[in-house]
């Protein structure tokens, strides 16, 4: 396929997230208000519980095998290359730039943690869809990129809920912080009740696991606080955490990512996926509980669809004004959109010489986008958790999915040349 055609292949995935994500737009805007922030919520909350595991668990169970699980086992490691080099790139603009502190560590989540599932599951399986794309037969196509991103998203989530989390609880604790030195009163607004943050200790980056006091009298929200789930575990103020603590709190924040609904759905997958007899029992014609799988494909195919109207929904909140100066969000998509795909060009085509990898060529397209994709949206839930940076994250959100469009456009149609 010529260039062009590729361009014009790579585009219609993105135009149909622009199309659906406008729709989402529309609907959580004043005009509609159809998708309330409640709504967006509650949706999203049946995505993550429901939705995205029995798509993950379909697709893995039907198409992967213990060989396939070995042969990708580059995947992890690129998905490790991708947040540190892009949190090296988010250090060096914080350090040139010099945002207001607390939203320091904001960006450099912003430029390292990427959307490794959603995104990846809305455009991948569409490249797929047409029948001149370069990666195969249509289905078969579409079967290994499911199973492909549904690694992914279970990789990105296991990343982006330790390293970033800790990123943005430190934001969170410095920002407190400083309201606190300022103000003398800690500031805290609580969008949810059932949400609380930790309180800020004088000492040098001291913090516990205790809440901050609450505007309104103690004894009307003591009872409606639960302390945010922290990547460490606490000590009683003014005493230093032991080494076996922090070892202990890190430990159980990995065990409670792997036991997030995604992660445990594409876990239970790839077990299955690797035991033949267990196999047959669910996946093909023949098998007796063959309706437990068709009853997830038909759960699974309503995940592309409401995360794009979330998504759309989510974005209108950039409007707002912000912290955050112009030049640093161009800094973000310079780094996410020119900077990292011209890395994991490299990366991939080193890595396929050495023999590191398949010969699938959608395999290291897989590889390759992973560098290219805009923010994750789950920092936007730990902005929202730890009461930092709200505003700002929307704002980010909003200008990288809009160059996003753009860049997933372009970038897709040099690898797909690349590869064909």
């Amino acid at each position: 396929m010529g260039f062009w055609s590729l361009f014009l292949l790579a585009s219609e995935p993105v135009i149909q997230v622009l199309l659906i994500g406008s729709l989402g737009a529309y609907l959580a805007s004043g005009y509609s208000n159809i998708l309330t922030a409640s709504a967006r919520k509650d949706m999203n909350r049946v995505v993550f519980s429901v939705f995205t595991p029995a798509l993950m668990f379909a697709n893995l169970a039907k198409t992967v095998t213990l060989r396939d699980i070995i042969s990708w086992w580059f995947m992890p490691v690129n998905v490790g290359i991708i947040f540190l080099i892009g949190g090296i790139l988010g250090w060096i603009a914080v350090k040139i730039l010099r945002p207001p502190r607390h939203l320091e560590n904001l960006v450099i989540a912003t430029c390292s943690a990427g959307n490794l599932g959603n995104l990846l599951l809305i455009v991948v399986p569409a490249v797929c869809d047409d029948e001149g794309n370069p990666f195969g037969q249509h289905s078969i196509c579409r079967s290994r990129a499911l199973s492909y991103v549904s690694f992914s998203m279970a990789l990105g989530g296991f990343y982006i809920w330790t390293y970033t989390y800790s990123l943005m609880k430190k934001a969170g604790v410095l920002y407190h912080k400083v309201e606190l030195t300022n103000h003398g009163v800690p500031k805290v607004q609580v969008k949810d009740s059932n949400v609380s943050f930790p309180k800020i200790e004088e000492g040098e980056g001291g913090s516990s696991d205790s809440l901050l006091p609450p505007a309104k009298p103690t004894e009307e929200t003591v009872e409606n606080q639960i302390a945010a789930p922290l990547l460490s575990s606490g000590s009683p103020s003014g005493n230093k955490v032991s080494f076996w603590q922090k070892l202990k709190g890190t430990i159980h924040q990995i065990v409670e990512e792997l036991m997030a609904p995604p992660t445990l759905a594409a876990i239970i997958g790839f077990i299955v996926g690797a035991i033949t007899w267990l196999k047959s029992l669910i996946i093909g014609e023949q098998a007796p509980l063959r309706v437990i799988q068709d009853s997830l494909e038909i759960l699974g195919n309503g995940t592309i669809p409401c995360i794009t109207l979330i998504l759309g929904g989510n974005l209108t909140q950039g409007f707002s004004k912000s912290l955050l100066r112009h030049v640093v969000v161009l800094a973000i998509i310079c780094v996410r959109y020119v900077i990292l795909p011209i890395i994991g060009i490299a990366v991939v085509k080193a890595a396929y010489e050495v023999g590191f990898l398949p010969h699938d060529p959608l395999y290291r397209y897989v590889l390759m986008i992973q560098f290219t994709l805009p923010p994750a949206m789950n920092i936007g839930t730990m902005a929202q958790l730890f009461d930092v940076g709200q505003q700002e994250c929307s704002v980010i959100f909003l200008w990288t999915y809009l160059a996003a469009a753009v860049s997933l456009t372009v970038w897709s149609t040099v690898f797909m040349w690349i590869l064909s």
